[in-house]
């Protein structure tokens, strides 16, 4: 797919969704990092988008009831199904009974009894399946036989169109800023907020955040069209998508500057700190963004504005604990 032919949500788009969620959503608030700043080589004023705070503990909600609302009659009489480590899983179950419908999402077995039940508590039926590429296969199997409409987890316009409402947020929250660091799973988010930023603040570096053990976006980057891996190896289980797909891609190519790409370590560590210095008990995707900032990006940026999206807190005590224990210190982050 040519990226040019790819068409970004609009803004008056975006702002009409903003109003529309707002029945069902948190505007959730934004600040001050003095923390983060004092770790940093360089003199940065550091923003955080604390979006962990949103209703299902992430920003899924946002994409799912984007897709779900324009649903038909007789495909809400149908259901919906998606596919999930357990954010979006969880998200399209809140979204379904949101607008009265009933969803059957695939999870992976692997995934987090907590998010399970979460899935559960709105409603959900929830299925297993051993890994991605077989949880894929049997979400389209549930389309195929049940009807149900797949709510993708990161590809598709009403997707981004959603995820734009975050970055159109951010814009209305922090007026001008310089840089925006986003985390990329499957490239969903960052490719709806690189959008509606670049559009406000066409200036704003965006940079989005990789993990090693899954790094599908960096690989399409390199190609030059959606790309995918084999296996998913990273503690990051949300951001562990298995592939790229075209229309998210060809909107994180028009629209991000630059990818980095962090270890499971310095994700570790970064929970460790965020913890220590501002009291937020999150998952490691959530702390992608930190790690990218307190590692490679951290003698970048000087008198710079600097906005992280701290994206999810979908995790269970005993994950977190194990992390924390297995953690390097944060202040040798930059040595990981």
């Amino acid at each position: 797919m040519n990226d040019n032919l790819i068409t970004a949500p609009s803004i008056d788009d975006i702002r009409s969704l903003q109003t529309r969620l707002q029945k069902w959503l948190v505007y959730t608030p934004i600040l001050r990092c003095p923390g983060l700043e004092g770790r940093l080589a360089v003199d940065v004023e550091v923003w955080g988008k604390l979006e962990f705070l949103q209703r299902t503990g992430t920003f899924k909600a946002r994409g799912a009831l984007s897709v779900v609302l324009d649903l038909e009659r007789q495909q809400l009489d149908a259901g919906v199904t998606a596919v999930s480590a357990g954010n979006h899983a969880i998200a399209t179950a809140f979204a379904a009974q949101a607008v009265g419908t009933s969803a059957k999402v695939v999870m992976l077995a692997s995934a987090s009894p907590v998010r399970m039940a979460a899935c559960r508590s709105y409603g959900a039926e929830v299925v297993l399946a051993n890994d991605v590429h077989a949880a894929f296969d049997m979400v389209e199997e549930i389309r195929q036989k049940e009807g149900r409409y797949f709510v993708h987890p990161f590809e598709g316009p009403k997707t981004a169109l959603g995820t734009a409402t975050l970055g159109l947020e951010i814009c209305d929250q922090l007026g001008q800023f310089d840089v925006l660091i986003v985390p990329i799973g499957g490239g969903g988010l960052a490719a709806g907020m690189a959008s509606a930023v670049k559009q406000v603040n066409p200036g704003c570096t965006i940079i989005g955040v990789e993990p090693e053990g899954a790094d599908s976006m960096h690989r399409s980057f390199a190609c030059g069209e959606a790309q995918s891996i084999e296996k998913s190896t990273t503690i990051a289980d949300s951001l562990g998508a298995p592939f790229a797909r075209p229309y998210s891609f060809g909107l994180c190519r028009q629209f991000i500057d630059e990818l980095v790409m962090i270890s499971d370590d310095q994700m570790r560590a970064a929970m460790v700190l965020l913890f220590a210095d501002m009291k937020f008990a999150v998952e490691p995707a959530c702390a992608a963004t930190t790690a990218a900032l307190i590692g490679p990006l951290r003698e970048r940026f000087s008198g710079k504005k600097v906005c992280l999206l701290f994206c999810g807190s979908n995790i269970d005590w005993m994950t977190y604990d194990s992390h924390l224990h297995n953690a390097t210190h944060p202040d040798d982050m930059q040595e990981c």
